[in-house]
């Protein structure tokens, strides 16, 4: 073991004493790089501040010891800084995790800031951008928590949560604006169906920025009655996603009004073409008023009629695999006569059918727990007569909206027990319900990808003949 002593010996002189350290230091340089590397020097036997410790109690100086020695310390603390700056420029976070790792974290980041870090490199743009990992990211995803609404021309992304809200301006992907004439149908995997009037129909997913127009030209042609188009007149619509095939379908029922006959139209937008269903239309079809929009769950799309005239067979569903209908009935406690305008929601993973009683001025929801299972039928009241709900929150509450003009204005979160928890104000709530609830995605089209391909393909030498634009401006 090395030992020193350290003595004071004032009768040094300081300018000796530099110059004396200053030519050790370049004696003990030159006899390093003629050393061989085995051999250790006493900068590999002592730290560098320790060093300096002790040529300063060597020295004595009349100058404040303390200060002096920080800022020597400091100096060579940022030199070492500097050092390991220059060493990291060669490393990057591959070097330091494996790429499973970097990939299941990514996983549980949330989408919002997913999109932002495909500018970090081109290898994670590239993983980022693979639908695999966009559809496992979707299905890590928690429930819903974000809303669409329309404003005039433009639209308001509202995010809700327990602890916090807030909201963001979007503009819907129309090239001709100001152009308010539009609606939303409804939403699917992160795409918001929007009907643009008179004869387009666009998916959109607001995230990414991809959107797609189809003309349904055929019908609006066939809604007209004594010569008037009617573009307001098709009684069901809905938007939904067949796993089976990797497909999203649109689905369209309406009343041709001259011919007096009922027509189903289903869009599939993996092959961009209408499929006609009149054979397995139920009918009477005005038995739903205009312009019911469907609700998207396991596979199915579900309808309900504003008008309740019995609890038998209230909800019409339409399975997307099997093409064929069915329906649920409503709760036979739900007191018809009472609750006007019944509505269904998905709260969780659970259908929800709402009616507002304005005799005890409370919102009845019913949850289906266990799906067509009739007696799963559970009701929660929440004391308020107005309330929309629209969402479950990460804890199990019930996130809705209030009526603009009553004392709950805004966006509300309530417990199972009917206590109210949060209350936010200050957000755009308009008089009627919410557009759509959506859960954010950065999934693709199938026909968008399989143009990517074939894009791909064109670059490699092989030839193809596009069949049908799938980005459009409207």
């Amino acid at each position: 073991m090395l030992c020193i002593k350290l003595l004071p010996n004032p009768s040094i002189d300081k300018k000796k004493l530099t110059h004396t350290v200053n030519r050790a230091k370049e004696q003990s340089s030159m006899e390093k790089k003629n050393r061989n590397n085995n051999s250790k020097s006493i900068h590999d036997i002592l730290p560098l501040e320790l060093i300096h410790i002790i040529l300063l109690r060597l020295s004595n100086p009349s100058l404040d010891k303390k200060k002096k020695l920080k800022h020597t310390v400091n100096k060579a603390k940022e030199e070492s800084t500097m050092e390991k700056k220059m060493n990291d420029k060669s490393r990057s976070i591959h070097d330091i995790l494996p790429l499973d790792l970097i990939h299941i974290i990514l996983l549980r980041v949330p989408i919002r800031h997913v999109a932002r870090l495909k500018c970090v490199s081109k290898l994670w743009c590239s993983l980022i951008s693979d639908p695999d990992f966009a559809e496992l990211h979707f299905c890590h995803s928690p429930a819903a928590t974000n809303v669409f609404m329309k404003k005039g021309a433009m639209a308001y992304l509202i995010y809700l949560d327990e602890n916090d809200a807030s909201q963001k301006e979007v503009s819907p992907p129309f090239e001709k604006k100001p152009h308010p004439d539009f609606e939303v149908l409804g939403s699917c995997r992160g795409f918001i169906l929007l009907r643009r009037h008179p004869q387009f129909l666009v998916v959109w997913n607001p995230l990414t920025g991809f959107s797609k127009r189809i003309s349904y030209s055929h019908i609006v042609r066939r809604l007209k009655y004594q010569g008037f188009r009617l573009p307001y007149s098709m009684n069901l619509h809905g938007f939904g996603y067949d796993a089976s095939q990797d497909d999203y379908l649109v689905v369209v029922a309406y009343r041709d009004y001259e011919r007096q006959e009922d027509h189903l139209e289903c869009l599939s937008l993996r092959t961009n073409s209408w499929i006609n269903l009149d054979a397995v239309l139920p009918r009477p079809l005005d038995w739903f008023d205009h312009n019911s929009c469907g609700l998207f769950l396991n596979g199915a799309i579900h309808w309900v009629p504003s008008c309740l005239k019995d609890h038998r067979d209230a909800i019409l569903i339409f399975d997307l695999k099997e093409r064929t209908f069915s329906r649920i009935s409503a709760p036979g406690q739900l007191p018809i006569s009472e609750c006007l305008f019944p509505c269904l929601a998905l709260l969780g993973d659970c259908l929800s059918l709402y009616c507002h009683n304005y005799s005890s001025h409370t919102t009845e929801i019913w949850v289906m727990k266990e799906y067509k299972v009739h007696s799963s039928w559970t009701l929660y009241q929440i004391p308020c007569k107005t309330f929309q709900p629209l969402c479950l929150s990460n804890n199990g509450d019930i996130i809705g909206k209030g009526h603009p003009f009553s004392d709950k204005k805004g966006y509300l979160i309530y417990n199972v027990r009917g206590d109210l928890l949060k209350h936010f104000k200050n957000l755009y709530c308009p008089i009627r319900g919410a557009d759509a609830v959506y859960t954010e995605s950065l999934l693709s089209l199938p026909s968008d990808i399989k143009d990517k391909d074939n894009k791909n393909k064109r670059k490699a030498g092989c030839t193809y003949s596009p069949c049908f634009a799938t980005r459009y401006s409207c």
